[in-house]
């Protein structure tokens, strides 16, 4: 993979105007249908369940989003995901939580098991505790796990069959058989809400132009990552701006072209042997 290969892809986001159905975080819905709307794409949040299967078959792309999980919710996340299937329409999971509680990651790892999902991305506990069982997850933060980041990507992707992005200071991104290490970001991006569940908006974005979604979850992990770098340039080390830098993210991602992806994304192939 090559910085060629990112080049059109912002483009063709702005071009064709995805629409991206989002059945997702309450606390964070705002946020993701604005970062939709600021990397070119089309957001719509729609949870009834009368009324998912006919908007995914509207979609170009569905986003699951666990943040805020009840029964009602998820009867309409098994419709919408078995219609973006019938449809090949590729669905984006954010596990948020799992392993908080047995609930939650219940029905998470039904979810992944009953539906052909496109893309997971997720911190490194949640991710684990879909995998293995073991972490310890406190909310929606990472805890400690004894696996390498690298190492669980990867057998998360082969064991589900899918493309997993797990997010941290450096992320790792697996398709099962090719893993990436992306080093952009800033640490300020864990200190505002949303930029996890904005990411995944991201990858569906590019994943709903694309059928490389190994591609699309680096370019979405990389947009919002790089954002958070842009943003921290324009406030200085104060930690007092917060609500200010989380306004120059949102402001990074609406200004964003290809050069600015394919210029400034770090990115290398992780060679990590895994036994």
């Amino acid at each position: 993979m090559n910085s060629e290969s990112f080049k059109q892809l912002l483009t063709t986001v702005q071009e064709k105007k995805p629409l991206i159905h989002q059945i997702t975080n309450t606390v964070t819905m705002n946020d993701c249908a604005n970062v939709t709307l600021a990397i070119g794409a089309s957001p719509v949040m729609a949870f009834s369940k009368h009324e998912v299967a006919d908007m995914v078959s509207l979609a170009n792309a569905l986003v699951i989003n666990f943040g805020t999980i009840d029964e009602y919710t998820f009867h309409s996340m098994l419709i919408a995901g078995n219609r973006a299937n019938e449809l090949r329409i590729p669905v984006v999971v954010d596990p948020v939580g799992a392993g908080a509680t047995p609930y939650r990651t219940k029905v998470i790892q039904e979810f992944i098991h009953q539906i052909d999902v496109a893309i997971i991305r997720g911190n490194i506990s949640e991710i684990d505790a879909l995998l293995n069982g073991a972490s310890t997850t406190r909310g929606v933060d990472a805890g400690e796990v004894s696996e390498s980041k690298h190492r669980l990507a990867e057998n998360a992707a082969k064991k589900w069959d899918t493309v997993v992005a797990i997010s941290g200071e450096t992320d790792f991104i697996s398709d099962g058989t090719n893993t990436y290490k992306l080093m952009n970001g800033d640490r300020l991006l864990t200190m505002i809400t949303g930029t996890g569940c904005m990411s995944a908006a991201l990858i569906a974005s590019f994943a709903a132009i694309s059928k490389d979604f190994l591609l699309a979850a680096i370019a979405g992990t990389s947009v919002m990552s790089i954002a958070g770098e842009v943003a921290k340039q324009t406030i200085g080390n104060g930690q007092k701006s917060l609500g200010t830098y989380k306004e120059n993210v949102m402001n990074t991602v609406s200004n964003f072209s290809d050069q600015s992806l394919y210029e400034n994304i770090k990115i290398c192939k992780s060679n990590e042997v895994v036994i």
